[in-house]
Parts: C-alpha cells; sequence; structure tokens
C-alpha cells in the first residue's frame, strides 16, 4: 500500500491542511480534524519516502511529478502552523525548513527542466514549484516574519507573470494532452489566489488598485478551472485529481482576505460574503470528494 503512495498526494494533503483554515472562522474543532487529516497523509508520504526512495527519485526525473512535489513543502510550512501551539519555537523550524526545501526545488527544477525547456511538457503544476513560495508569505504573520513573507510574495508575483504567459502558449499550441494530466489545469485556479492570499497577510502598505486587479483575475481563473473540474470529474481516477483540492480552498481563502482586507481599506465589498460562501462549499466538496477517491484507490483497488 505503501508503494502506491503517489507524489500527488502531497497536493491531497496540502488541500486539506489549508482546508482547515478556510473553515477556521466557522470551527476550531474542524479545522483540527483537517489537520489531523493532513498529519495522517503526511505520515504516508513520508513512509514512501523512507520504505521507496529509489521510486521517489525515479518520479523526480518527470516534468510533472517533480512540479507537484512542491506541494510537500508547501504542506510543511501550512502544518508547521498548525503544530505551533504545542511544540512552540520547534514550528519555526519546520517552517524554515519548508522554506529551504522549497527553494532547493525551485533550484533543481529550473537546472533540470527549465534551462533546457520542452513546450510539449510544460504543464500548469510549473506554477506549484514557482508561485508556489508564496506559502511562506501567507504563513509569515504565525511567526513574525514579514520581510520573508514579502520577499516570497514578490518571487511568487513575478512568476506568475512569466508562468501564465509560457504555461497558456503551450496549451494553447499544443493541444494534445494525456487523461492523466489533463486535471492539472485545474491548477489555474491556484498561484493568482495564493498570491493574494500573500499579499494580504505580508504586504504593506496594500494598494487597492493592485488588489482588485489580482482579484479580478483570480476569478476568471477560478470559474475556467472549475468548468474544467466538472468536465474531468468523468475521468477515471488518475493521481492528478489531486488538482481539485488546493486551488479551489486557496481560491476561497483569497475571496474571503478580499473581502475583509476591503473592509479594513474602508471600502467594504458586501456582496462577496456570499462569493466566498459559495466558493468555500464548493472547495469542501472537492476536498472531501478527492480524498475518498485516494483513499479508495490505495487501500481498496488492487
Amino acid at each position: 500500500m505503501i508503494k502506491k503512495v503517489p507524489i500527488p498526494l502531497c497536493g491531497v494533503m496540502l488541500g486539506t491542511a489549508a482546508l482547515g483554515n478556510l473553515l477556521q472562522s466557522y470551527s476550531e474543532g474542524v479545522r483540527y480534524v483537517c489537520g489531523a487529516v493532513a498529519g495522517l497523509l503526511l505520515i504516508l508520504v513520508l513512509l514512501k519516502l523512507i520504505m521507496f526512495p529509489k521510486a521517489v527519485k525515479e518520479d523526480m526525473k518527470n516534468p510533472i511529478m517533480a512540479s507537484v512535489a512542491g506541494t510537500f513543502p508547501m504542506s510543511l510550512m501550512i502544518l508547521s502552523t498548525y503544530v505551533k501551539p504545542f511544540i512552540g519555537a520547534a514550528a519555526y523550524y519546520i517552517w524554515l525548513f519548508a522554506i529551504a526545501l522549497h527553494i532547493v526545488l525551485i533550484l533543481y527544477f529550473t537546472i533540470k527542466f527549465i534551462i533546457k525547456l520542452q513546450m510539449p511538457k510544460v504543464f500548469a503544476s510549473y506554477y506549484i514549484v514557482y508561485v508556489g513560495i508564496a506559502v511562506a508569505a501567507i504563513t509569515a504573520p504565525a511567526y513574525e516574519k514579514l520581510s520573508v513573507g514579502s520577499a516570497a510574495f514578490w518571487f511568487g508575483f513575478v512568476s506568475l507573470i512569466v508562468l501564465l504567459v509560457l504555461v497558456t502558449v503551450r496549451y494553447v499550441k499544443y493541444k494534445e494532452i494525456p487523461d492523466p494530466a489533463k486535471p492539472l489545469i485545474c491548477i489555474y485556479a491556484a498561484p493568482t489566489s495564493l498570491c493574494i492570499a500573500g499579499y494580504v497577510q505580508s504586504v504593506t502598505p496594500k494598494a487597492y488598485g493592485m488588489l482588485m486587479g489580482m482579484f479580478a483575475a483570480a476569478s476568471v481563473l477560478y470559474l475556467f478551472a472549475l468548468v474544467k473540474a466538472v468536465g474531468y470529474l468523468k475521468l477515471p481516477f488518475f493521481p492528478s485529481y489531486a488538482s481539485f483540492t488546493f486551488p479551489f480552498v486557496i481560491s476561497a481563502i483569497a475571496s474571503k482576505q478580499t473581502m475583509a482586507c476591503l473592509m479594513n481599506m474602508g471600502r467594504p465589498m458586501p456582496a462577496l460574503q456570499y462569493v466566498v460562501l459559495i466558493e468555500t462549499v464548493i472547495a469542501a466538496v472537492f476536498v472531501v470528494y478527492t480524498l475518498i477517491r485516494f483513499l479508495q484507490f490505495l487501500f481498496v483497488t488492487k
């Protein structure tokens, strides 16, 4: 069973941990349930790393698997904030380790896949590698490290602009995509929303124009990814189903934080509360559904 654990399970771990933060305002208990589930998924991933290092090493030669691996350090950054009340300063070192690990992945991925770029091998999962570090901007306030968070945001934001062009050109130019990679396009919903959440959490002062510009772009990409996700639910199960989790959770978080930030700016948008509610429900449904499909894959199918 451990041998079957795919790298994309890290994406489900990330989505579950982020869902806990999204639902925290409704229930602290639900947040810890999500944290516990993400923790169990982390144990499965760690067992795979320990017991089958060669298989993981082989996966890292594949650009899709290597890019999706970025969800592992992203998950560690978020999970460190879960355990902070219990382990104190040790959580800060887990957070720093996760950031360092993500930086190592960026360097590895750039050397291995970007320097000799092959456009047909470019997928939306590339966003994870470069924009994913913006999770450090979301979690930085927990450790009072806004300077680190701000730097992570700006790196993620510049990467987002470059990758939006690169990845979109790839999907427009090369329309043939194998079925196992099709759900990856849902990741389009994540990077702009991730930048919004990082911007709200770690960057000061905030510019109304920039916030609304990012939110408008994120809303369009969210709707695009949602339509794609609904269509791809008809596909048989692939580990890339993990793409149905974090992108929709972070979109709901971004909408929620945009609403709060606009309120603080004295420019409230009351209608956003309905957007937040709808996106929260959609995110929760996608995470629970995907989690069930992954557990069936690991424990039930032979």
